[in-house]
């Protein structure tokens, strides 16, 4: 079975996702694609201002009692309140791109290093030199060159990656993010997250007997 993960990494939802990924990375059978939709870049991102800061902060703290997944007062203190112009994931999304060309069986990897940073350590991760900061952190050198020196082969790419996910999520109707869609043979469908994070163990349990 392939599952694929549409994703933003900048969607807080995602973040609290991260555990089930943990779990599905390990079942043997499964093999989890990573479809990032570029869904808060280009027209998707916006300006942070007090407003939005707020808002961002009070989703944040009913994501992390539902999840337990850490937002740091450093996260809230320096990224929500911060100097950061906008909330744009596309250059965090590049870095996954980045590594997906390089290091591919260490997306994972990577994608949880970006939340960290961002959500636990409070770092611009709007930013390529921060982003090839934390990819090197991780040994994968190779893919924080690419990111500080974005090649038209990495653009490329990263536009066929987010164009593609969209293109499943106009597909099976999904509105927004995180979403995943199993295929198995010639059988594609939308799984129902409505417990995903309520009672993630039964969620996974669910798409292993499927």
């Amino acid at each position: 079975m392939t599952l694929n993960y549409l994703f933003d990494p900048l969607c807080g939802w995602c973040y609290g996702a991260s555990p089930v990924l943990t779990e599905l990375n390990d079942i043997p059978g499964i093999k989890l694609k990573f479809m990032p939709t570029g869904l808060f870049s280009d027209a998707g991102a916006r300006p942070m201002n007090n407003e939005f800061a707020a808002f961002a902060w009070e989703n944040d703290q009913r994501i992390s009692n539902i999840t337990g997944q850490p937002f740091s007062e450093i996260y809230r203190e320096k990224v929500l309140h911060g100097q950061q112009k906008k909330f744009d994931s596309g250059s965090a999304t590049l870095a996954i791109t980045a590594v997906s060309l390089s290091n591919p069986s260490r997306e994972i990897e990577a994608l949880k290093a970006i939340q960290r940073a961002r959500y636990v350590e409070g770092l611009d991760v709007t930013s390529l030199s921060v982003l090839a900061g934390v990819l090197s952190s991780q040994g994968l050198e190779n893919a924080a060159k690419k990111v500080l020196d974005p090649a038209a082969d990495l653009l490329e790419a990263n536009h066929t990656r987010t164009e593609r996910a969209k293109r499943l999520m106009r597909e099976f109707g999904a509105r927004g993010v995180p979403t995943f869609i199993a295929e198995s043979g010639s059988k594609r469908w939308m799984l129902n997250s409505s417990v995903l994070f309520s009672n993630p163990h039964e969620w996974v349990r669910q798409l292993v007997d499927s």
